[in-house]
């Protein structure tokens, strides 16, 4: 039976190998092949089909999904003893009483009763492991969903003094802390800032951060709402992402997430609160808060196709938020550098690299390493 090759290239461009019995037969596979050979179906086409099959299928390191290369640090997977080891290997600062590491999202700082293992638990082991004399304590930390810096300390007078550089900045509303965020969607203008006041409220089960438009004088002095602000500034944008600086001059729970979605801007990971922002008609919209419950968030399929991600895997998409600069106490003079910085995690760098959006202009105020 005759058979030309274009029988056997599907529709879709690729070859439909599993097909070649149904034109061939007695059609027997060699493989005793070299693993750098040709393949036998690849001899016969022309130089276009082999270049579309080449583009299709990639290296296997260039398929790979963040998942998987580089890897996302999995706590509630580890034990004491590799978490303690994982933290040891991320110190990046350590002076005096001093000790900064990066920290992975997921680690919670002072835990619950549902969570076995959080910071606070394994700082006795780690101060062991790094051969510490005193007592560790936290000082300033990344939010359990993000990663980034922790700084701790093992003396008393040092952290009251960081304690209090760290509230005369929030009295002059100066920021000292520095995120880095991929999002989804890109903030008009570039650059400014979310000034909001929020509250916590019990939606569908769940204690949710919700931005409150009009707060009344008594909720402001009673502390049942609080104003929030962010400063943001556009660091890059591709294919309608956004790599986001993000600088809070107060501290609330969940702010950055929400200050996001209200610039239609979730952060990539985020499964708590981008349902809050949707399209219609290819134009932004908010969703009601009392149906924008936590799912698992909706990724473009152009966005997942560029980082290698699969549809079916978008509720394992870790959250692309990273606390990377730490301003210090500029006195007394010269005992502290002026800040301390962390790079992100390897995932959040790959994913920089799959939508184009790393930066290393001289004119931005935070760099991707």
């Amino acid at each position: 039976m005759a058979v030309t090759w274009k029988r056997v290239i599907s529709s879709g461009g690729g070859l439909c190998v599993s097909r070649l019995s149904c034109y061939i037969p007695s059609l027997q596979l060699c493989s005793s092949r070299g693993k750098h050979s040709v393949p036998w179906y690849l001899e016969h086409l022309s130089a276009q089909d082999k270049a579309r099959i080449v583009r299709m299928s990639g290296s296997r390191e260039d398929r790979g999904s963040i998942l998987s290369n580089p890897g996302v640090t999995n706590v509630s997977k580890l034990s004491r003893e590799d978490l303690c080891k994982h933290l040891a290997q991320n110190v990046i600062y350590r002076e005096g009483p001093l000790v900064a590491i990066s920290k992975p999202q997921g680690l919670t700082i002072l835990g619950s009763p549902e969570e076995e293992v959080s910071l606070v638990s394994v700082l006795p082991d780690l101060q062991d492991l790094l051969q510490v004399k005193s007592e560790l304590h936290v000082v300033r930390a990344a939010p359990k969903e993000s990663s980034g810096l922790v700084l701790l300390s093992s003396c008393h007078v040092t952290t009251k003094h960081f304690e209090d550089f760290y509230m005369n900045c929030r009295k002059a509303h100066r920021s000292f802390m520095t995120f880095c965020a991929v999002t989804l969607g890109v903030p008009s203008p570039a650059e400014g800032e979310v000034s909001v006041a929020v509250k916590e409220k019990e939606i569908a089960g769940q204690i949710l951060t919700i931005p409150v438009w009009d707060p009344s004088k008594g909720s402001l002095e009673r502390r049942e709402v609080k104003k929030t602000g962010t400063f943001y500034e556009v660091l890059a944008s591709r294919h309608g992402c956004s790599l986001l600086q993000l600088q809070p001059t107060t501290v609330f729970r969940d702010q950055l997430l929400v200050h996001c979605t209200l610039k239609f801007c979730p952060v990539l990971g985020d499964h708590k609160y981008s349902s809050r922002v949707a399209k219609i008609l290819g134009k932004d919209i908010y969703v009601p808060l009392e149906i924008a419950v936590p799912k698992t968030q909706v990724v473009d399929k152009k966005i997942l196709q560029k980082m290698n991600f699969s549809s079916q895997l978008v509720h394992l998409m870790p959250l692309h938020l990273h606390l990377q600069r730490l301003l210090m106490p500029h006195d007394p003079p010269g005992k502290y550098p002026a800040l301390l910085e962390a790079p992100p995690p390897p995932f959040f760098q790959r994913t920089v690299e799959l939508l184009g959006l790393k930066t290393d202009s001289p004119s931005s105020k935070m760099f991707i390493l």
